[in-house]
């Protein structure tokens, strides 16, 4: 056990960083990935670590199931055992089960055709870095959008070339229709130096929350459950988006509008109708597939009004067709 895990943070560990949760329809069931470890997807994940999709069913901001992933210790070619655990509700540990078991970089079927991956990919997220830096801007200080000079038609993305450590997790839809829609977030998590607890050190999944709202300087976003983002940032994000919309030039009630921006990201959870197309986009949520421009979805909800990056699904990469989706490590 390492001496420093309660020191342990997404800041100052990588592989503790979450960049992207994705929820939607795959080839044989609902796939679920969490890409890690932004900008580079190397030192594989962390060994002591667990890596959580966290499924809520029951519409309470509460994960009712967890699909977990651990990882055991790099060997010389740099692989990693992987192993997927069911976990029955928040606080029933000891209800667990082994879903599936394998080495990263080989996909997997185990146990009522769920399938498991996990392994560097290419990052699919793509992101113009001039415009999220003003879109930032403008909604924390609640201010008028400034581009300055950025050329949409010479715009880059700030992700091209770059690998993530991705887990891979699809589930067959049968397997969730205890509910047609469910909430779904991604958690990872460090156990604690005394051993005996576990201690978050990130979460996602709405894109760009804690970014554009500058709360992923805050280690206690991170760290907070769903449940409690509408006590405890709520009101923040509210006020910011009402200040933001009103200095760029919105002609409606700017306090209205941004009371339904918090109703559709507050809680911090991804919405997903289980069988249904993932749409991530002005005006549709639903889960969020590989390939859309959230970034530019994201903007145009907190600022209401359209953000062009210059950028399409071309960036996102060449995906894969089949399981596990994401497209190979550059």
């Amino acid at each position: 056990m390492s001496d420093h895990l309660d020191g342990l943070t997404a800041k100052n560990d990588p592989r503790l960083d979450i960049s992207d949760v994705y929820a939607f329809q795959g080839a044989t069931g609902t796939v679920f990935v969490m890409n890690t470890n932004p900008l580079s997807g190397t030192g594989g994940f962390h060994h002591e670590a667990v890596y959580e999709f966290k499924i809520d069913i029951t519409g309470d901001a509460r994960e009712d199931l967890t699909l977990r992933v651990n990882f055991g210790d790099l060997d010389a070619g740099g692989r990693q055992a992987a192993t997927l655990t069911l976990v029955a509700g928040p606080a029933a540990c000891d209800q667990q089960l082994v879903l599936a078991r394998t080495t990263t970089g080989e996909a997997v079927t185990g146990l009522s055709g769920v399938r498991l991956w996990a392994g560097a990919a290419r990052d699919p997220f793509y992101i113009a870095g001039p415009v999220v830096t003003a879109v930032r801007t403008a909604v924390v200080g609640g201010s008028e959008l400034d581009l300055g000079d950025f050329d949409p038609e010479q715009a880059t993305n700030l992700f091209a070339g770059t690998n993530v450590q991705a887990i891979v997790v699809e589930v067959p839809n049968l397997l969730l229709k205890r509910a047609p829609t469910i909430g779904v977030w991604g958690a990872i998590a460090v156990p604690t130096d005394a051993g005996d607890d576990w201690r978050q050190t990130d979460r996602a999944a709405i894109p760009l929350t804690s970014t554009l709202f500058g709360f992923n300087e805050a280690d206690d976003f991170g760290s907070a459950e769903p449940a409690d983002d509408a006590a405890t940032w709520g009101d923040q994000i509210q006020n910011m988006v009402a200040r933001a919309v009103a200095a760029n030039g919105y002609d409606g009630d700017a306090q209205a509008y941004a009371i339904e921006v918090r109703k559709r990201i507050v809680p911090d959870i991804l919405h997903y109708r289980v069988g249904s197309d993932a749409k991530f986009t002005d005006g549709k949520y639903n889960g969020r597939n590989l390939v859309e421009d959230a970034a530019e979805a994201m903007f145009h909800l907190v600022l209401a009004r359209p953000v062009d990056m210059g950028l399409d699904a071309s960036d996102a990469g060449t995906l894969r067709d089949d399981f596990p989706y994401l497209g190979e490590p550059v």
